[in-house]
């Protein structure tokens, strides 16, 4: 969904540089910028180098998937700029408007080349199951799922923030004319909360496109759009925060026994110890089966 707008900032009356020769104008502002940009994308960086990047075919799946997000993106960004453009710029009530039609459309598109992007990764799982020594694909649908899904919430978070940490920077000072002075650390806050929905989307969403489950189909849609509605209700930031964060708990439960995990293996991985089936396929891989 769109940023929320940024307050204004600069004292009036006050030269922009004469503000970065205030005591710790200039520390502060990297303050804050560094510490949104971690809350941010700190997540999603940590997952990138842990389960990503050392292996090739999901740093490729990455990158495609950041690509298919881009082209959807833009072809939203051309609808709404002819809309607004054959509009009557001056009616205020109906630009608001055209711009709850733009984010509606840009969510439509998205989950659009989400499908899209999954009867790609099908087409191309196909083909490497035929170049496969052992007849079985070097990654699953579940792993692709994860990857494209964390590819989309990467650059959607990136698009959505990239001005506001660039604005974070200073000079100013955020809430100084009565505005929110917490507008940088809420957007930082929504961002990482978006990176995650995406890859929670994109595990649900892969998993009904393999079963046909078509009702879990828009029920994705469906939160995706009410997520994007929810920022229109910023500065009331109240308002958006908590019910989003809500959604992004439920969707996360509910990829989690969709990819299947469950409460056994939170319990396993609590406690430290391997299921019984993961010993056992450990024990046959290291140790020849002993002779009658």
């Amino acid at each position: 969904g769109p940023a929320p707008r940024l307050p204004a900032c600069q004292p009036a009356g006050l030269c922009p540089g004469l503000l970065l020769l205030l005591p710790g104008r200039g520390a502060m502002g990297a303050a804050v910028f560094f510490g949104c940009t971690f809350i941010a994308f700190g997540p999603a960086l940590a997952l990138c180098l842990l389960t990503v990047a050392g292996d090739p075919l999901r740093v490729i799946i990455l990158v495609a998937g950041a690509f298919f997000w881009l082209v959807s993106l833009l072809l939203a960004s051309l609808i709404w700029f002819i809309s607004v453009q054959l509009s009557d710029r001056s009616n205020g009530q109906l630009q608001y408007g055209l711009l709850l039609f733009g984010a509606a459309v840009s969510v439509l598109l998205q989950e659009a080349f989400r499908f899209a992007y999954f009867k790609l990764l099908k087409k191309a799982d196909e083909g490497l199951v035929t170049l496969s020594e052992d007849g079985r694909p070097p990654i699953s649908i579940k792993q692709m799922a994860y990857v494209s899904g964390l590819a989309f919430g990467i650059i959607s978070g990136l698009f959505s923030v990239i001005n506001i940490l660039a604005d974070s920077i200073g000079p100013g000072t955020v809430g100084i004319h009565g505005d929110s002075p917490h507008y940088f650390i809420t957007s930082a806050f929504l961002t990482m909360a978006l990176v995650f929905l995406h890859t929670f989307w994109g595990t649900i969403f892969f998993d009904a496109c393999e079963k046909g489950r078509y009702g879990t189909l828009g029920l994705v849609v469906t939160s995706h759009l009410v997520t994007s509605g929810l920022t229109f209700l910023n500065p009331c930031y109240e308002a958006s925060l908590i019910p989003l964060f809500l959604l992004t708990l439920s969707t996360g439960a509910w990829a989690f026994f969709t990819a299947g995990g469950s409460l056994r293996s939170i319990h396993a991985c609590l406690s430290g110890k391997k299921e019984e089936g993961d010993s056992v396929m450990v024990y046959s891989a290291l140790q020849l089966p002993a002779e009658d």
